[in-house]
């Protein structure tokens, strides 16, 4: 049997009296992500200790340990990016949509993963389906096979994350990538609020491409995102012809000896100056950890963490997600008719706790650093705002 996680609080400077349940807005910079950044920063102050391999080995240490946590054999299919929307307009740069086709996404998924495709759309032609959640219950399950009933045989494209950002409600994303083999059509995931905090095996999953935000649940710093590239968009144009990503971009000696050839997999799709010498590694040093802590354990650490909780809240008269749909890390309270919102909000802030208010939901995050102390903080905070 697996050992269980134990509280990682001491990786990071949060405030002590701060409750942060905010995870899914904004990761906490880990001490040893803090110190590798602070680090690759100074190493500028001498420009000529930078040498070639400086540009190409931290990055693909960053490679390797993502591919390492989505259980992607070949690091060679990450590339480096700065936003899930750069790497989503380079997948819709690589979609053709014929006369009378459709793009499913999700509705009110985030816009990263919208405007690329509002774009394609508007520019090509075609429809953009936004499915909708049911409004009688059932938002998981029936969420799922609505957009199911919404893949035909004119579908080019399903884009959508891989939960839902706004509540954490999870997808049937197996029953959803058969259905898109059956009519030949791609699956874009925004792996962004899922990846790092629960497991996710690309190889059985086998999307077309899943790309993850590096701020949020992988703990890094913000501008820097990593994506992995299936077969149906490796051989795709880039967004920008980067030097770096042409074969042989290692011999600087050389750099004028223009090459037409890309460097293997997704490695053209890196953005330029990729090789940033605070993020880089300040991002590897992040995913070192929660390779260490296991994306499994992190999950069950936030579940034992939330363990009877749940009730405790639905008596305050909150909407949760039945436990099936519902993110172990990432969680919407549906707030009961006529709750004062400015009631909650001063009620959070006196007890000290984090969260957001995303859509019709309070969207609460834990993660490894949380403590039952923190849960208890968000009880009392929401009992004090919904007393009678």
């Amino acid at each position: 049997m697996t050992p269980g996680l134990p509280c990682q609080r001491g990786h990071f400077s949060i405030p002590d009296d701060f409750h942060y349940l905010n995870c899914a807005y904004m990761g906490p910079l880990p001490l040893a992500a803090e110190r590798a950044g602070i680090a690759g920063l100074r190493a500028k102050r001498f420009p000529q200790a930078i040498a070639p391999q400086d540009f190409f080995r931290p990055v693909d240490e960053v490679r390797e340990r993502f591919a390492r946590l989505i259980g992607a054999p070949d690091p060679d299919r990450v590339a480096t990016v700065p936003s899930v929307s750069y790497a989503v307009s380079t997948i819709t740069r690589n979609t053709y949509p014929p006369g009378g086709s459709n793009i499913v996404i999700v509705h009110e998924q985030f816009p990263g993963n919208v405007y690329p495709w509002r774009r394609l759309v508007g520019e090509k032609g075609g429809d953009l389906r936004v499915v909708t959640p049911p409004r009688d219950g059932g938002r998981g399950a029936r969420w799922s096979e609505r957009i199911l009933d919404h893949i035909d045989a004119a579908t080019v494209a399903v884009a959508m994350g891989t939960v839902h950002w706004t509540d954490g409600t999870r997808f049937d994303l197996a029953a959803i990538r058969e259905r898109t083999r059956e009519v030949g059509a791609a699956l874009v995931l925004d792996g962004t609020q899922t990846v790092g905090a629960a497991p996710i095996d690309v190889v059985a999953l086998d999307p077309d491409a899943l790309i993850v935000a590096g701020y949020k649940w992988l703990l890094g710093p913000y501008s820097l995102s990593l994506a992995w590239f299936g077969d149906r968009y490796l051989d795709g144009i880039p967004l920008e012809e980067t030097w770096i990503g042409r074969r042989g971009s290692e011999n600087f000696a050389g750099l004028v000896d223009y090459a037409d050839d890309y460097q293997p997999g997704a490695l053209r799709f890196d953005v330029g100056q990729r090789s940033n010498f605070a993020l880089v590694p300040a991002l590897s040093a992040s995913l070192e950890l929660i390779l260490e802590w296991r994306p499994e354990r992190v999950a069950a650490y936030c579940t034992a963490l939330m363990d009877g909780a749940f009730e405790r809240l639905r008596a305050l008269g909150l909407g949760v997600e039945e436990a099936p749909w519902r993110s172990p890390h990432l969680f919407g309270l549906g707030l009961p008719p006529g709750a004062d919102l400015e009631r909650l909000k001063q009620a959070l802030a006196r007890h000290r706790v984090g969260v957001s208010f995303r859509g019709s939901s309070v969207r609460v995050s834990p993660n490894v650093y949380n403590t039952r102390d923190d849960v208890e903080a968000l009880i009392a905070a929401f009992s004090e705002a919904l007393a009678g």
